[in-house]
């Protein structure tokens, strides 16, 4: 079992966002599990339904969802997109998985069961993460703003300004619910932000420093970033893993700073 505690946030996200005398608890991690991941697959979105681990990936030509096998990393079932289309994030809603795509301004509706394609919705911009509760849907778009989806229809009901102390976080990605939070992968850090998704405060950093090191991260250090979480509430377990990453890691969260 590995244990890092850093006690300042990954160096990008400081330089950014300029929060080093931020009031904001800070937590660091415990690895209790390592698990193989597919280092060709270009982590977009990542959760947990049923038990059973889902996940999309990324590049046109490459882009799919997958049904993944936790423990061993073995795909038992993968839908393949059209190679026009860079995918996104996704998210379990009801029998259905919904998937974003980058800049094609469309999502996808898949059985959850079969993964056949149900439908298909629009939204302008791109489109970069997905989470859901029982009541919304979250998409964010690469800003620092999340937007909330209607489950039903899909369609904006309304954006929420996501900030620390008062600065705007841009650059959310992938995103999950924990606990009623909303998690979201800072891009090209190695920072998670624990989002109150009613107020879009920000309520905590995870600080993931040293979780892979960048040496051991797939083909391109640019590409293979932090990306991916996924939570099963049932068992209170939490796993993340990254773009291009050989492992996916089931971590608990320490406390390092209040």
């Amino acid at each position: 079992m590995k244990k890092f505690a850093s006690f300042a946030l990954a160096a990008t996200l400081l330089a950014g966002v300029n929060i080093a005398q931020a009031a904001i608890p800070v937590y660091g991690f415990v690895v209790k599990n390592t698990y193989p991941h597919d280092p060709q697959a270009f982590t977009q979105g990542l959760f947990i339904k049923d038990g059973q681990l889902y996940e999309t990936t990324g590049q046109k030509g490459q882009s799919t969802l997958r049904k993944v096998d936790l423990k061993t990393g073995k795909v038992l079932q993968k839908k393949a997109l059209a190679d026009e289309y860079f995918g996104e994030g996704s998210t379990p809603v009801g029998d259905t998985i919904v998937g974003l795509t980058w800049q094609s301004n469309v999502g996808f509706i898949y059985d959850a069961r079969t993964f056949a394609l149900k439908g298909r919705f629009n939204y302008k911009g791109e489109g970069w993460g997905l989470a859901s509760d029982d009541k919304n849907v979250y998409m964010s778009d690469g800003s620092a703003e999340i937007r909330i989806l209607d489950p039903k229809t899909l369609e904006e009901r309304r954006r929420v300004k996501v900030t620390a102390e008062g600065k705007a976080i841009a650059q959310l990605n992938e995103l999950e619910i924990v606990d009623g939070e909303l998690y979201a992968n800072v891009w090209g850090t190695d920072v998670i932000a624990r989002i109150d998704p009613a107020s879009g405060n920000v309520v905590g950093w995870i600080d993931l420093t040293g979780l892979l090191p960048p040496a051991q991260r797939g083909t391109s250090s640019v590409d293979a970033v932090l990306n991916g979480i996924a939570y099963d509430g049932k068992h209170r377990k939490l796993y993340v893993t990254g773009k291009l990453w050989p492992k996916l890691y089931e971590i608990e969260l320490v406390q390092i700073r209040r």
